[in-house]
């Protein structure tokens, strides 16, 4: 059974209730598991893989806004309201395996046990967090602490992985900034031996190195 933090603060029952009114899904590499503009009807738990957020901005083009691994959850807002559409597109990066709750089910283990909501009371605080802390990088830090900042983040969520399987466009859009700094500032990484970049693939050598960066 995959360990998934956000149910910690569930009973082992209710957590096993939870469980068992899930369904286990597989995706491929580059499968997409839902359309922004969607209807939106179930959330997800990541056992095995990783998925990429991404939106269409108004100029046509697509932003990748968070990577997602083992232990987090996607498409929570889609339990909030019976009209709701995916406001992103969630695209599997390599072989993927999440475990999914639809919002007829999670409305009846609400109606069951108020400990259930404790789980998405868990998802939205840390999205928000997120968007938070996102907010302020992106107002008060210069580019190349946010792209060493990303780049942190993905080497934890990569943390069983050799190499980080995304693109210097898909680090730019997480760091909020443009392609051309996100190469200039891999160069200079890369030259420091922090860490090596090839086609579509970052490897990081030395995390210490990167927070110093970071910080």
């Amino acid at each position: 059974m995959a360990d998934w933090p956000l149910l910690a603060s569930l009973t082992p029952e209710a957590r096993r209730q939870l469980l068992a009114s899930g369904r286990h899904r597989r995706f491929a590499r580059r499968e997409v598991i839902f359309h922004e503009g969607d209807p939106g009807d179930s959330l997800h738990l990541v056992k095995r893989g990783h998925v990429a957020i991404r939106i269409t901005t108004p100029l046509g083009e697509v932003a990748t806004l968070t990577i997602v691994g083992p232990g987090e959850g996607f498409g929570e807002l889609a339990l909030l309201d019976d009209a709701a559409t995916r406001s992103a597109t969630a695209v599997a990066l390599e072989r993927t395996e999440t475990w999914t709750l639809n919002r007829a089910q999670f409305t009846r283990l609400r109606a069951e046990g108020a400990a259930i909501d404790q789980v998405l009371i868990d998802l939205l605080a840390d999205y928000v967090r997120r968007l938070s802390e996102h907010l302020v990088e992106a107002l008060y830090l210069p580019a190349d602490k946010r792209v060493a900042r990303r780049l942190l983040d993905l080497a934890g969520t990569y943390a069983d992985e050799p190499e980080i399987p995304l693109t210097q466009e898909d680090l730019a859009n997480l760091a909020g900034t443009s392609r051309a700094t996100v190469n200039r500032v891999l160069g200079e990484f890369e030259r420091d031996g922090v860490l090596v970049v090839a086609r579509g693939r970052i490897t990081v050598l030395d995390a210490s190195g990167l927070a110093k960066t970071a910080r």
